[in-house]
């Protein structure tokens, strides 16, 4: 069995639990994984939290403030480092499901002696779909050999655990990052401030798996505490504290069934719009630019906003710019006059028509929704304003959908929601995170648990798909510190 050498579980069930399984692995009690982990060696476990997107969402990557909170489930990651310089990964599957395994030589991240670029890493797992889920993992390893100059001398066995619903929108992929980028650093003595380690999880996402997401996500899992706000200016990643929950209030997730993806088209095609707009609001205030090195992509000089949309104040957009974007125009188009967009991680398709007007007038108006809202959270006044923050977040919900970004299942929901209202407790509602599905965020009354079951239940009974209910709040990978875990005789 394993005893904890240093660091805490801190009461957390979860994280209890993964020891007891890790455990049981050392005992052989794990079908596929016999001798997985060296029987004698430490093993450091860090855990990461998914999140509830309550407001700002897709705005982040224009830099809007966003309100963010660290859900109850979590992804653990237990890594043991080997004297063999190979990486081998195990994630433990779903209800008995076999787990996946993953194995690569560390002098596969190699070229000539120096780290391989992230476009060869890229190609590296996408020439075999079934491991594409390992560049979240392995690709923590060649994010620090290139950005911090580490040399691993040893390898390491790395397993993990989650309980983060995937493609749900609340961050499976940027839990399992920065659990395994806070077990690695861990494991080797890296020191990495909870902020680096962020922009560091980003890189891995944007660079070796090519999920074109903006930073909010891994901010969020590293830095945030326990039902507590974390107040995110975007620009690029700016902690601007924490705004507390009103004890009066709760929030919720309730799951569509419809899987969301950050790499799915909507999702580029919306953020690569926004770009189109800022380019197009950029060259009308005549501002300065220049072509970038990469084709199709501009740099533009720009003292009046920063590059960043979220900066324009709604007025002010609607009076001067608005009326110069096109509802819809096609890349083909656009790249003739424009030449190209200051987003470094997507690109504009000359073959596809992208949504202009309302991809810009998003992040414009969803800045000073979440401004709006963390005022009335900060002077709070007691439920008679809960109404106004449900207000907010509907507004939110319908500028996702006038983006390309609802669904049915999301929009079925929050219609749900809304018919229940300030009389079942329930104030507002709005799909989280990438948009296309996933999982619908619920402001509601503290105890009004029961309103957001039957709202679940209707929607089952509407839909045919069974929607998991989120609830509870947990601390980001900072705050949980790691655990070493040493091997003992049971008979000790």
């Amino acid at each position: 069995m394993y005893r904890i050498a240093s660091g805490s579980t801190r009461g957390l069930s979860d994280t209890e639990r993964f020891v007891r399984l890790l455990d049981g692995l050392r005992a052989g009690g794990h079908e596929g994984l016999a001798g997985f982990f060296d029987g004698a060696g430490d093993l450091t476990v860090a855990r990461a939290p998914g999140r509830l997107d309550l407001m700002g969402g897709i705005a982040d990557y224009s830099g809007s403030l966003v309100l963010e909170l660290p859900i109850s489930n979590a992804t653990h990651v237990a890594l043991q480092l080997r004297e063999e310089k190979t990486l081998r990964v195990a994630s433990l599957g779903k209800d008995g499901e076999r787990p996946r395994l993953f194995e690569m030589a560390l002098a596969d991240f190699q070229v000539s002696g120096r780290p391989a670029g992230y476009a060869e890493a890229a190609r590296f797992f996408r020439r075999d779909s079934e491991h594409g889920w390992a560049a979240y993992v392995a690709g923590a390893f060649l994010v620090l050999m290139r950005e911090k100059g580490c040399v691993f001398d040893r390898g390491a066995r790395i397993l993990i655990s989650s309980d983060v619903p995937e493609g749900k929108g609340v961050s499976s992929s940027a839990a399992l990052e920065v659990a395994t980028m806070r077990a690695v650093s861990a494991a080797y003595g890296i020191e990495l401030p909870p902020r680096e380690l962020a922009f560091l999880c980003q890189k891995v996402e944007n660079l070796v798996a090519c999920a074109p997401c903006g930073v909010m996500d891994q901010m969020t899992l590293a830095c945030g505490e326990e039902g507590r706000l974390l107040a995110l200016l975007c620009q690029p990643a700016e902690p601007k504290g924490f705004v507390e929950l009103p004890e009066e209030l709760a929030v919720w997730g309730i799951d569509s069934g419809i899987r969301h993806s950050v790499g799915g088209a909507d999702y580029g095609t919306v953020r690569t719009a926004a770009f189109m707009g800022y380019r197009i609001i950029a060259e009308a205030a005549g501002l300065s630019w220049r072509e970038s090195a990469a084709p199709g992509h501009v740099l533009v000089d720009d003292p009046k906003w920063g590059g960043y949309l979220a900066n324009l104040r709604p007025a002010e957009f609607e009076g001067r710019y608005a009326a110069l974007l096109p509802e819809r125009t096609s890349g083909e188009e656009f790249l003739a006059r424009y030449k190209g967009i200051t987003d470094a991680v997507t690109s504009v398709d000359p073959a596809r028509s992208y949504p202009v007007r309302d991809a810009t007038r998003h992040p414009v108006f969803e800045n000073d929704r979440v401004e709006r809202f963390a005022r009335l959270l900060r002077d709070w006044q007691g439920l008679a304003r809960a109404d106004e923050l449900g207000g907010l977040m509907y507004l939110s919900h319908e500028s996702y959908s006038a983006c390309g970004l609802g669904s049915p299942g999301t929009d079925e929901l929050v219609r749900l929601v809304r018919e229940s209202g300030p009389a079942a407790g329930l104030y507002g509602a709005k799909i989280t995170g990438g948009g296309g599905g996933g999982t619908v965020a619920v402001l509601g009354r503290r105890g009004a648990g029961g309103a957001v079951e039957a709202v679940a239940r209707e929607y089952a009974a509407r839909t045919g798909r069974a929607p998991l209910v989120i609830s509870g709040s947990s601390p980001g990978a900072a705050a949980f510190g790691s655990l070493r875990l040493k091997a003992v005789d049971s008979s000790q």
